[in-house]
Protein backbone atom coordinates (compact mmCIF):
# COMPACT_ATOMS: atom_id res chain seq x y z
CA UNK A 1 0.00 0.00 0.00
CA UNK A 2 2.87 2.72 0.00
CA UNK A 3 1.64 4.43 -3.55
CA UNK A 4 -1.41 4.74 -2.06
CA UNK A 5 -0.53 8.28 -0.78
CA UNK A 6 -0.04 9.52 -3.93
CA UNK A 7 -3.55 8.43 -5.35
CA UNK A 8 -6.31 11.42 -5.94
CA UNK A 9 -8.35 9.29 -4.00
CA UNK A 10 -7.10 6.90 -1.60
CA UNK A 11 -9.85 5.52 0.05
CA UNK A 12 -11.75 5.37 -3.23
CA UNK A 13 -8.67 3.23 -4.37
CA UNK A 14 -8.90 0.81 -1.36
CA UNK A 15 -12.58 0.29 -1.79
CA UNK A 16 -12.13 -0.81 -5.28
CA UNK A 17 -9.20 -3.30 -4.47
CA UNK A 18 -11.97 -4.60 -1.46
CA UNK A 19 -14.90 -4.52 -4.56
CA UNK A 20 -12.27 -6.87 -6.49
CA UNK A 21 -11.42 -9.26 -3.60
CA UNK A 22 -14.87 -9.58 -2.62
CA UNK A 23 -15.82 -10.42 -6.20
CA UNK A 24 -13.09 -12.75 -7.59
CA UNK A 25 -13.82 -16.31 -7.43
CA UNK A 26 -11.72 -17.53 -9.68
CA UNK A 27 -8.23 -17.11 -11.54
CA UNK A 28 -8.54 -14.48 -14.42
CA UNK A 29 -6.28 -13.01 -17.09
CA UNK A 30 -6.38 -9.67 -17.54
CA UNK A 31 -5.02 -7.34 -20.78
CA UNK A 32 -4.84 -3.82 -20.63
CA UNK A 33 -3.79 -3.25 -23.96
CA UNK A 34 -2.19 0.13 -23.77
CA UNK A 35 1.28 0.80 -22.69
CA UNK A 36 0.05 3.79 -20.81
CA UNK A 37 -1.92 2.02 -18.47
CA UNK A 38 0.63 -0.63 -17.89
CA UNK A 39 2.76 2.25 -16.64
CA UNK A 40 -0.10 3.28 -14.04
CA UNK A 41 0.19 -0.55 -12.88
CA UNK A 42 3.12 -1.24 -12.38
CA UNK A 43 4.34 2.73 -11.55
CA UNK A 44 1.32 2.96 -8.79
CA UNK A 45 2.03 -0.75 -7.31
CA UNK A 46 -1.59 -1.46 -8.69
CA UNK A 47 -0.04 -5.39 -9.61
CA UNK A 48 1.34 -5.98 -6.11
CA UNK A 49 -2.27 -5.17 -4.55
CA UNK A 50 -4.16 -7.00 -6.59
CA UNK A 51 -5.52 -10.57 -5.37
CA UNK A 52 -3.62 -13.19 -6.51
CA UNK A 53 -7.01 -14.44 -8.83
CA UNK A 54 -6.38 -11.39 -10.96
CA UNK A 55 -3.39 -12.00 -13.24
CA UNK A 56 -2.87 -8.50 -15.59
CA UNK A 57 -1.25 -9.51 -19.22
CA UNK A 58 0.46 -6.43 -20.61
CA UNK A 59 -0.52 -6.06 -24.54
CA UNK A 60 0.85 -4.69 -27.71
CA UNK A 61 -0.79 -0.71 -27.17
CA UNK A 62 3.38 0.52 -27.09
CA UNK A 63 3.22 2.38 -30.94
CA UNK A 64 7.02 3.24 -30.43
CA UNK A 65 7.46 -0.66 -29.40
CA UNK A 66 5.52 -1.79 -32.19
CA UNK A 67 7.29 0.08 -35.13
CA UNK A 68 9.57 -2.05 -37.52
CA UNK A 69 12.67 -2.48 -37.54
CA UNK A 70 12.85 -1.63 -41.27
CA UNK A 71 10.89 1.82 -40.56
CA UNK A 72 13.60 2.75 -37.80
CA UNK A 73 16.11 2.12 -40.87
CA UNK A 74 14.29 3.97 -43.29
CA UNK A 75 14.41 6.96 -41.15
CA UNK A 76 17.71 6.88 -40.53
CA UNK A 77 18.23 6.34 -44.42
CA UNK A 78 16.38 9.01 -45.18
CA UNK A 79 18.40 11.19 -42.83
CA UNK A 80 21.55 10.09 -42.75
CA UNK A 81 21.68 9.48 -47.07
CA UNK A 82 18.74 11.50 -48.28
CA UNK A 83 19.86 14.39 -45.62
CA UNK A 84 16.73 15.38 -44.83
CA UNK A 85 15.51 17.29 -41.73
CA UNK A 86 13.76 14.27 -39.82
CA UNK A 87 11.57 15.07 -37.24
CA UNK A 88 10.49 12.64 -34.91
CA UNK A 89 8.80 12.52 -31.16
CA UNK A 90 11.48 11.76 -28.96
CA UNK A 91 10.64 8.44 -27.46
CA UNK A 92 11.77 7.15 -31.25
CA UNK A 93 15.02 8.23 -31.27
CA UNK A 94 16.49 5.75 -28.66
CA UNK A 95 14.66 3.19 -30.25
CA UNK A 96 17.52 0.39 -31.59
CA UNK A 97 17.15 -0.04 -35.67
CA UNK A 98 19.07 -3.13 -37.26
CA UNK A 99 22.37 -1.17 -36.87
CA UNK A 100 21.87 1.83 -35.21
CA UNK A 101 19.07 4.42 -33.31
CA UNK A 102 18.17 7.69 -34.38
CA UNK A 103 19.89 9.19 -31.62
CA UNK A 104 23.45 7.64 -32.70
CA UNK A 105 22.27 9.08 -36.62
CA UNK A 106 21.96 12.48 -34.90
CA UNK A 107 25.39 11.88 -33.11
CA UNK A 108 26.94 11.28 -36.83
CA UNK A 109 25.65 14.52 -38.30
CA UNK A 110 21.81 13.37 -39.49
CA UNK A 111 19.60 16.83 -38.68
CA UNK A 112 17.02 14.56 -36.82
CA UNK A 113 14.79 17.32 -34.31
CA UNK A 114 12.66 16.40 -31.41
CA UNK A 115 9.15 17.86 -31.90
CA UNK A 116 5.84 18.23 -30.09
CA UNK A 117 3.71 18.18 -32.66
CA UNK A 118 3.75 17.03 -36.41
CA UNK A 119 2.33 21.10 -37.30
CA UNK A 120 5.63 21.85 -35.84
CA UNK A 121 7.18 19.75 -38.99
CA UNK A 122 5.20 21.86 -40.94
CA UNK A 123 6.21 25.48 -40.57
CA UNK A 124 10.09 23.52 -40.22
CA UNK A 125 9.05 22.72 -44.29
CA UNK A 126 7.64 26.79 -44.60
CA UNK A 127 11.08 27.93 -43.38
CA UNK A 128 13.42 25.69 -44.58
CA UNK A 129 11.81 25.77 -48.45
CA UNK A 130 15.29 24.35 -50.17
CA UNK A 131 15.31 21.04 -47.48
CA UNK A 132 12.76 18.31 -47.52
CA UNK A 133 11.32 17.49 -44.38
CA UNK A 134 10.19 14.19 -42.76
CA UNK A 135 7.96 13.72 -40.09
CA UNK A 136 8.18 10.17 -38.52
CA UNK A 137 4.47 9.86 -38.27
CA UNK A 138 3.98 7.28 -35.30
CA UNK A 139 1.47 6.14 -33.09
CA UNK A 140 -2.14 4.36 -32.71
CA UNK A 141 -5.51 5.52 -33.88
CA UNK A 142 -4.60 8.47 -31.28
CA UNK A 143 -2.16 10.90 -33.27
CA UNK A 144 -3.54 9.44 -36.66
CA UNK A 145 -5.23 13.28 -36.66
CA UNK A 146 -3.08 15.32 -35.75
CA UNK A 147 -0.37 13.49 -38.58
CA UNK A 148 -2.92 13.45 -40.79
CA UNK A 149 -3.83 17.49 -40.72
CA UNK A 150 -0.37 18.22 -41.30
CA UNK A 151 -0.66 16.28 -44.41
CA UNK A 152 -3.58 18.91 -44.96
CA UNK A 153 -1.89 22.27 -44.13
CA UNK A 154 0.63 20.92 -46.15
CA UNK A 155 -1.31 20.45 -49.26
CA UNK A 156 -3.03 23.84 -48.72
CA UNK A 157 0.30 25.61 -48.83
CA UNK A 158 1.89 23.56 -51.81
CA UNK A 159 4.84 22.70 -49.40
CA UNK A 160 6.52 20.65 -51.53
CA UNK A 161 9.12 19.69 -49.38
CA UNK A 162 7.02 17.74 -46.40
CA UNK A 163 5.93 14.26 -46.23
CA UNK A 164 5.12 11.81 -43.69
CA UNK A 165 6.64 8.39 -42.71
CA UNK A 166 3.76 6.97 -41.56
CA UNK A 167 3.59 4.22 -39.07
CA UNK A 168 0.30 3.99 -38.03
CA UNK A 169 -1.06 1.05 -36.21
CA UNK A 170 -4.74 0.06 -35.25
CA UNK A 171 -6.26 -0.94 -31.92
CA UNK A 172 -9.01 -3.74 -32.70
CA UNK A 173 -6.79 -5.89 -35.13
CA UNK A 174 -4.36 -6.00 -32.92
CA UNK A 175 -7.01 -7.95 -29.78
CA UNK A 176 -8.01 -10.15 -32.54
CA UNK A 177 -4.46 -11.20 -33.31
CA UNK A 178 -4.42 -11.92 -29.78
CA UNK A 179 -7.20 -13.57 -29.37
CA UNK A 180 -6.06 -15.98 -32.08
CA UNK A 181 -2.84 -16.40 -31.06
CA UNK A 182 -3.29 -19.81 -29.61
CA UNK A 183 -0.11 -19.06 -26.84
CA UNK A 184 -1.92 -16.09 -25.23
CA UNK A 185 -5.25 -16.79 -23.32
CA UNK A 186 -6.79 -13.84 -22.18
CA UNK A 187 -10.11 -13.44 -20.12
CA UNK A 188 -11.00 -9.93 -20.72
CA UNK A 189 -9.58 -6.59 -21.92
CA UNK A 190 -8.75 -3.14 -20.97
CA UNK A 191 -9.24 -1.15 -23.93
CA UNK A 192 -7.52 2.32 -24.35
CA UNK A 193 -9.14 5.17 -23.25
CA UNK A 194 -7.12 7.99 -25.39
CA UNK A 195 -7.79 5.65 -28.81
CA UNK A 196 -11.69 5.39 -28.15
CA UNK A 197 -11.67 9.10 -27.17
CA UNK A 198 -11.26 9.49 -31.48
CA UNK A 199 -12.61 6.46 -32.49
CA UNK A 200 -15.27 5.62 -30.07
CA UNK A 201 -16.69 1.92 -28.91
CA UNK A 202 -18.36 0.45 -32.12
CA UNK A 203 -15.49 -1.47 -33.32
CA UNK A 204 -15.35 -3.41 -30.20
CA UNK A 205 -18.61 -5.00 -30.14
CA UNK A 206 -17.73 -7.70 -33.09
CA UNK A 207 -15.05 -8.34 -30.88
CA UNK A 208 -16.53 -9.23 -27.57
CA UNK A 209 -19.62 -11.27 -29.82
CA UNK A 210 -16.71 -13.03 -31.75
CA UNK A 211 -14.63 -13.99 -28.57
CA UNK A 212 -17.14 -14.00 -25.77
CA UNK A 213 -14.52 -11.34 -23.86
CA UNK A 214 -15.64 -8.67 -21.76
CA UNK A 215 -14.15 -5.26 -23.07
CA UNK A 216 -14.09 -2.57 -20.77
CA UNK A 217 -12.80 1.22 -22.35
CA UNK A 218 -10.13 2.78 -19.49
CA UNK A 219 -8.56 5.24 -18.74
CA UNK A 220 -5.09 5.81 -17.00
CA UNK A 221 -4.78 7.17 -13.85
CA UNK A 222 -4.60 4.54 -10.81
CA UNK A 223 -8.50 4.96 -10.27
CA UNK A 224 -9.51 4.32 -14.02
CA UNK A 225 -7.33 1.10 -13.73
CA UNK A 226 -8.95 -0.39 -10.87
CA UNK A 227 -12.25 0.85 -11.54
CA UNK A 228 -11.45 -1.03 -14.97
CA UNK A 229 -10.21 -4.04 -13.43
CA UNK A 230 -13.51 -3.95 -10.91
CA UNK A 231 -15.69 -3.84 -14.18
CA UNK A 232 -14.57 -6.80 -16.36
CA UNK A 233 -14.03 -9.09 -12.85
CA UNK A 234 -17.71 -8.16 -12.59
CA UNK A 235 -18.55 -9.16 -15.82
CA UNK A 236 -16.09 -12.58 -15.70
CA UNK A 237 -17.80 -13.65 -12.65
CA UNK A 238 -21.31 -12.99 -13.95
CA UNK A 239 -20.49 -15.30 -17.27
CA UNK A 240 -21.34 -11.69 -19.28
CA UNK A 241 -19.37 -10.01 -22.13
CA UNK A 242 -19.99 -6.75 -22.77
CA UNK A 243 -18.40 -3.34 -24.09
CA UNK A 244 -18.99 -0.84 -20.81
CA UNK A 245 -17.21 2.55 -20.77
CA UNK A 246 -15.28 3.02 -17.72
CA UNK A 247 -13.51 6.42 -19.51
CA UNK A 248 -17.23 7.70 -19.75
CA UNK A 249 -15.87 11.19 -18.75
CA UNK A 250 -13.93 11.71 -22.09
CA UNK A 251 -14.94 8.55 -24.53
CA UNK A 252 -18.29 9.02 -26.38
CA UNK A 253 -20.13 6.10 -27.85
CA UNK A 254 -19.32 7.29 -31.64
CA UNK A 255 -16.15 8.56 -30.97
CA UNK A 256 -14.95 12.52 -32.30
CA UNK A 257 -16.18 12.45 -35.78
CA UNK A 258 -14.65 15.36 -36.70
CA UNK A 259 -11.37 13.91 -35.84
CA UNK A 260 -12.46 10.79 -37.99
CA UNK A 261 -13.07 12.52 -41.13
CA UNK A 262 -9.67 13.92 -41.20
CA UNK A 263 -8.11 10.47 -40.57
CA UNK A 264 -10.14 9.26 -43.79
CA UNK A 265 -9.24 12.02 -46.02
CA UNK A 266 -5.91 11.59 -45.66
CA UNK A 267 -5.30 7.75 -44.52
CA UNK A 268 -6.89 4.42 -45.72
CA UNK A 269 -6.21 1.13 -43.98
CA UNK A 270 -3.61 -1.32 -45.08
CA UNK A 271 -1.66 -4.76 -43.62
CA UNK A 272 0.93 -3.93 -41.36
CA UNK A 273 4.04 -5.68 -39.71
CA UNK A 274 4.18 -5.43 -35.97
CA UNK A 275 7.67 -5.07 -34.57
CA UNK A 276 8.47 -8.73 -32.85
CA UNK A 277 5.26 -9.95 -33.93
CA UNK A 278 4.09 -10.31 -37.62
CA UNK A 279 2.00 -8.74 -40.06
CA UNK A 280 -1.45 -8.25 -39.13
CA UNK A 281 -4.24 -7.73 -41.99
CA UNK A 282 -5.83 -4.15 -41.96
CA UNK A 283 -4.31 -3.30 -38.58
CA UNK A 284 -2.41 0.02 -39.75
CA UNK A 285 -2.82 3.25 -41.78
CA UNK A 286 -1.13 4.51 -45.16
CA UNK A 287 -1.41 7.36 -46.83
CA UNK A 288 -3.81 7.85 -50.06
CA UNK A 289 -2.58 8.23 -53.10
CA UNK A 290 -4.49 11.07 -53.34
CA UNK A 291 -2.10 12.48 -51.10
CA UNK A 292 0.99 10.47 -52.54
CA UNK A 293 3.71 13.16 -52.97
CA UNK A 294 3.41 13.59 -49.03
CA UNK A 295 4.50 9.78 -48.65
CA UNK A 296 8.17 9.58 -47.67
CA UNK A 297 8.41 6.20 -48.87
CA UNK A 298 6.88 6.73 -52.07
CA UNK A 299 8.68 10.28 -52.48
CA UNK A 300 11.75 8.66 -51.99
CA UNK A 301 11.57 5.47 -53.02
CA UNK A 302 12.66 3.85 -49.88
CA UNK A 303 13.28 0.28 -50.02
CA UNK A 304 14.41 -1.58 -46.92
CA UNK A 305 14.28 -5.11 -46.48
CA UNK A 306 12.68 -6.06 -42.75
CA UNK A 307 16.19 -7.22 -40.93
CA UNK A 308 15.88 -9.84 -38.16
CA UNK A 309 15.61 -8.95 -34.25
CA UNK A 310 18.04 -9.25 -31.67
CA UNK A 311 18.08 -13.03 -30.85
CA UNK A 312 18.31 -11.70 -27.09
CA UNK A 313 15.21 -9.89 -27.29
CA UNK A 314 11.85 -11.66 -26.56
CA UNK A 315 9.96 -8.11 -27.39
CA UNK A 316 7.26 -10.11 -29.84
CA UNK A 317 6.21 -12.30 -26.63
CA UNK A 318 5.98 -9.61 -24.18
CA UNK A 319 3.82 -7.22 -26.28
CA UNK A 320 1.62 -10.06 -27.29
CA UNK A 321 1.23 -11.18 -23.13
CA UNK A 322 3.28 -14.12 -23.08
CA UNK A 323 5.86 -13.47 -21.11
CA UNK A 324 6.66 -10.58 -18.38
CA UNK A 325 9.49 -8.39 -18.72
CA UNK A 326 11.31 -10.05 -15.99
CA UNK A 327 11.25 -13.48 -17.84
CA UNK A 328 13.53 -12.06 -19.96
CA UNK A 329 17.10 -13.61 -19.49
CA UNK A 330 18.67 -9.94 -20.28
CA UNK A 331 16.12 -7.96 -18.66
CA UNK A 332 17.88 -5.33 -16.51
CA UNK A 333 21.46 -6.91 -17.27
CA UNK A 334 22.49 -6.51 -21.04
CA UNK A 335 19.08 -4.73 -21.54
CA UNK A 336 18.73 -1.63 -20.06
CA UNK A 337 17.38 2.12 -21.18
CA UNK A 338 20.64 3.17 -21.48
CA UNK A 339 21.47 0.36 -23.77
CA UNK A 340 18.26 -1.16 -25.19
CA UNK A 341 18.02 -4.67 -26.98
CA UNK A 342 14.77 -3.92 -28.15
CA UNK A 343 12.12 -1.33 -27.96
CA UNK A 344 10.02 -1.86 -24.99
CA UNK A 345 12.97 -0.71 -22.93
CA UNK A 346 13.37 2.62 -24.48
CA UNK A 347 9.52 4.02 -24.88
CA UNK A 348 7.41 5.70 -21.73
CA UNK A 349 4.59 3.31 -22.89
CA UNK A 350 7.14 0.33 -22.86
CA UNK A 351 6.68 -2.60 -20.36
CA UNK A 352 10.25 -3.22 -20.11
CA UNK A 353 10.73 -0.12 -18.93
CA UNK A 354 7.75 0.20 -16.52
CA UNK A 355 9.60 -2.65 -14.65
CA UNK A 356 12.72 -1.87 -15.01
CA UNK A 357 12.02 2.32 -13.33
CA UNK A 358 9.33 1.07 -10.86
CA UNK A 359 8.81 -2.60 -10.24
CA UNK A 360 11.81 -2.58 -7.60
CA UNK A 361 13.32 -5.53 -9.51
CA UNK A 362 16.18 -3.77 -10.53
CA UNK A 363 17.88 -1.07 -9.29
CA UNK A 364 17.50 1.86 -11.83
Amino acid sequence: MKFMSEYRDPELAKQYLVEIKNTVTQKWKIMEVCGGQTHSLVKNGIIDMLPKEVEMIHGPGCPVCVTPLNLIDKAIYLALEKKVILCSFGDMLRVPGSEKSLLEAKAEGADIRILYSPLEAVKIAADNPNKQVVFFAVGFETTAPANALSVIHAHRQNLDNYSILASHVLVPPAIENVMEDPDSHIDGFLAAGHVCTIMGNFEYYPLVEKYKVPIVVTGFEPLDVLQGILMVVRQLEAEKAEVENQYARIVREEGNLDAQKIIYEVFEITDRLWRGMEVIPMSGYKVKEKYAKFDATAKFNVNIEEAEENQDCIAGEIMKGIKKPFECPEFGKKCKPTNPLGAPMVSSEGACAAYFHYSGLVES
